[in-house]
């Protein structure tokens, strides 16, 4: 929790001003530290996310010394997988299927995932609009999955989700990672791929698995140019 009001600004594009204004209202989740407010990055790219801002491309930077063997976007939608036609008709009953189709290791307990994904849904629901939820537990648990994976499901049965812009959801990406630096990784990577209009339409006509996958290199690749363009200008 190391972001401080004038770092969030920067983030989201917005004055100062702003930042304290959303804080008063309560839209902004912020907590109260030696009388100064300090973010939680993973939170705020949620909250961001959910309100489809445009974000500065500082947000999905990363140290350089921490970006060894930080997954991209394509490997984890190859270990998690794309999978169509999922049952259920309520949300914990798609995410029951959705857990039921991730390739875990045998010594994962589902069940046990199920309730902590329903755990995270309770305090505020993983929608973030356009029939599209991004289920996943907000501080990543020690789990036996040997890689980050991000399980892409399209529901045979639009479902309520509690959703901002109250559409129902047609598509899950389940994020399941082993420790934070990934899945603030993956969270950030994909939020940025459902802003770009080619990702977002080839995921929303529920595109072959070989056109998904393409298009999340080309995303990846995009991405990438942002971030050398972003770098190459903050050097002097």
């Amino acid at each position: 929790m190391k972001l401080g009001v004038r770092d969030v600004a920067s983030l989201l594009n917005v004055s100062e001003k702003t930042v304290y204004r959303w804080i008063k209202q309560g839209f902004l989740p912020a907590y109260r530290v030696h009388e100064q407010y300090r973010f939680n990055r993973a939170e705020l790219l949620e909250w961001a996310t959910s309100k489809r801002l445009n974000v500065s491309a500082d947000i999905f930077a990363e140290p350089e010394s921490d970006q060894v063997n930080l997954p991209s976007l394509l490997e984890a939608l190859r270990a998690g997988g794309i999978h169509y036609r999922v049952g259920g008709k309520t949300a914990s009953e798609v995410l029951r299927c959705a857990i039921d189709l991730v390739p875990l290791p045998e010594e994962v307990d589902r069940g046990f995932l199920l309730k902590v994904l329903l755990a995270r849904e309770s305090l505020g629901s993983t929608a973030v609009g356009n029939g599209i939820a991004i289920p996943h537990v907000r501080n990543p648990i020690v789990l036996h999955v040997p890689r980050p994976m991000i399980s892409l499901c399209f529901l045979e049965h639009p479902v309520e989700f509690g959703a901002l812009d109250g559409r129902p959801v047609h598509t899950l990406f389940t994020m399941i990672c082993p420790t934070v630096r990934p899945h603030l990784h993956l969270l950030s990577r994909l939020a940025y791929a459902l802003r770009d209009a080619s990702f977002a339409e080839t995921v929303s006509r529920q595109a072959s698995r070989e056109e998904i996958m393409a298009a999340a290199s080309m995303v990846e690749q995009r991405m990438s140019a942002a971030a050398r363009t972003t770098n190459g200008s903050s050097n002097p």
